[in-house]
């Protein structure tokens, strides 16, 4: 009961009995919580073997069962878990509230019920007689999964949505494209999945090492499977945010449609999908033709990731970053159009290209997220900013009366390595261990109280230059996903106020759970023998790296 994560708000130990779940057990939903209920239901069924019948009324769970319902006085996304010996009752403002009280439930089963067979047909499975009163800090607690870099095919993706919601996240940033694939199909340009999707070879470990994996990578999401991802994220209460990154990082498009490109500078017709890292110099030119284009784009995926009752649901990614002007400042197209707009300089016409897209997605009732560099450039009052750059993006913005989601890379970019140590898989980036991550503080002290309220929450970004498949992003993401969550979640703003000893003993439990759901996680003493990648270069470093 002690070694719940993330930590909620307020337990009460109760008489010291337990709820005990037997082939008797009910399980009664109101009308509101069903898909809770049907979610719980299925994922205790699994693990327990248990029949956890339908209740008709609350009574019917009486002594033994389970109650989900819609509670008086508490947030959309509160909840409040009462065992007692009237069985479990869990309320929720709404059933987003219902649904989180439901995992802390299942947490309170032990690690067992976290997995798909029970194991022990014979066990006992009770809740201890507690009460417990939580609800989230942040609106806003995100994971960034970027699927550009390698592809996780869409069954991967669902599984990380499970694993986002077993630690209270509800927000997916999904990375679906840049200068290394395209990952989205887009019926009207066919060709960004059919050449922007797959490249020829990839840089193995950081782009300074000499190795190539020399196999074809690739693969998309067809349109059917992006809207099964959004259905089955929305049953979990997690928004899916797609990234369509514009006017960077955009090798991909260039390869599958050369005339994105500045052809007045460079041959486009030559280039490929990009098979390294790095900052690419390819970038999309500033023309009508290019602007229609990612309309095109848009309109399809507003289709695929609609605006609805969900609070971040109309929120779309363009990403901004990281955009090289060098083949702007050689190209007489792009010198043209900047006097046409009557832009002073390079920086100009990129705030000019973000502002177009900001202007569009909010007529049509969406918003725009991009990365801190947007700010370069007027932004709508709607627009919101992910702030990666350390804080001070994000403390500009929010100072400009914007929101913003705090992700900055030297807390929470879990590509980064987690020790010091010569094992670690391709090392990269700063050193950023479990206990890094947990005293996280995602409110910058100088907001004001106004100020600080522009900050929606907060996002943990795992980029997948070096993470070649499912296991080597669980490496790099658990168990630093876990105390992210802490501090997401849990209402403890100040570093100095979380205790991370008390942290090392849940998580003893919680290694527990992370094994029964299969998570590939780097254990606290260090890689296992074949999680280490000998000879594979990455980049440590003790200043700031590059991002990508």
């Amino acid at each position: 009961m002690t070694e719940l994560i993330p930590w909620p708000r307020s337990v009460a130990a109760g008489s010291g009995g337990e709820v005990r779940l037997t082939a008797h057990s009910r399980l009664y939903a109101d009308t509101a919580t069903e898909g809770v209920g049907h979610w719980l239901r299925t994922v205790l069924r699994q693990a327990t073997g248990l029949p956890l019948r339908e209740a008709r009324e609350l009574d019917d769970t009486d002594g033994d069962g389970i109650g989900l319902q819609i509670g008086p006085g508490l947030g959309p996304e509160e909840y409040r878990l009462v065992s007692d010996g009237d069985g479990v009752l869990v309320q929720g403002g709404g059933a987003a509230g219902v649904f989180w009280g439901a995992q802390t439930l299942r947490q309170l089963l032990g690690p067992d019920a976290c997995r798909r067979a029970p194991i022990d047909r014979d066990r006992r499975w009770a809740v201890p007689h507690v009460t417990i009163e939580d609800g989230p800090r942040f609106r806003w607690r995100g994971l960034l999964l970027d699927v550009a870099r390698h592809f996780m095919p869409k069954e991967g993706v669902l599984r990380y949505l499970d694993l986002m919601a077993a630690h209270k996240l509800n927000v997916l940033h999904f990375h679906l494209t840049d200068d290394q694939g395209w990952r989205i199909e887009i019926r009207r340009y066919p060709r960004l999945t059919g050449i922007g999707s797959w490249r020829s070879r990839t840089k193995f470990g950081h782009r300074a090492s000499p190795l190539w994996d020399e196999k074809p990578h690739g693969g998309f999401y067809t349109q059917d499977d992006i809207r099964e991802i959004v259905a089955y994220a929305a049953e979990r209460h997690i928004t899916v945010v797609p990234e369509i990154d514009v006017p960077g990082h955009s090798q991909a498009a260039i390869a599958a449609y050369p005339e994105l490109g500045n052809t007045d500078v460079i041959d486009t017709t030559a280039l490929s999908v990009w098979d390294t890292w790095g900052i690419n110099p390819n970038v999309l030119a500033p023309t009508d033709n290019t602007l229609r284009f990612y309309e095109g784009v848009l309109e399809e995926v507003l289709d695929l990731f609609p605006a609805d009752a969900a609070e971040f649901s109309a929120f779309v990614h363009v990403g901004g970053d990281e955009c090289p002007k060098d083949q702007w400042r050689r190209s007489p197209a792009a010198q043209a159009r900047m006097k046409e707009l009557g832009l002073a300089d390079e920086d100009e016409l990129q705030a000019w290209f973000v502002s177009h897209f900001d202007k569009w997605l909010t007529a049509r009732g969406r918003r725009l997220v991009g990365w801190d560099e947007i700010l370069q450039g007027g932004l709508a009052e709607g627009a919101a900013v992910s702030s990666w750059r350390g804080y001070a993006g994000g403390i500009a913005a929010a100072r400009a009366g914007h929101d913003v989601v705090m992700c900055p890379e030297q807390q929470v970019y879990l590509d980064h390595r987690q020790d010091g140590g010569p094992d670690e898989p391709v090392p990269i980036g700063y050193v950023r261990t479990l206990e890094d991550v947990y005293r996280f503080e995602p409110v910058p002290p100088e907001l004001t109280p106004r100020e600080a309220a522009r900050v929606l929450g907060t996002q943990a970004n795992v980029w997948t230059e070096v993470m070649e498949d499912q296991a080597r992003v669980d490496y790099q993401t658990f168990p630093r996903l876990a105390a992210f969550a802490e501090v997401a979640w849990s209402a403890l703003p100040g570093s100095s106020e979380r205790d991370f000893a008390d942290f090392e003993r849940r998580m003893e439990a919680h290694y527990g759970r992370l094994d029964a759901l299969g998570v590939a996680y780097r254990p606290p003493r260090g890689p296992r023998p074949w999680q280490q990648r000998p000879g594979v270069l990455g980049r440590p470093v003790d200043g700031p790296p590059p991002r990508r």
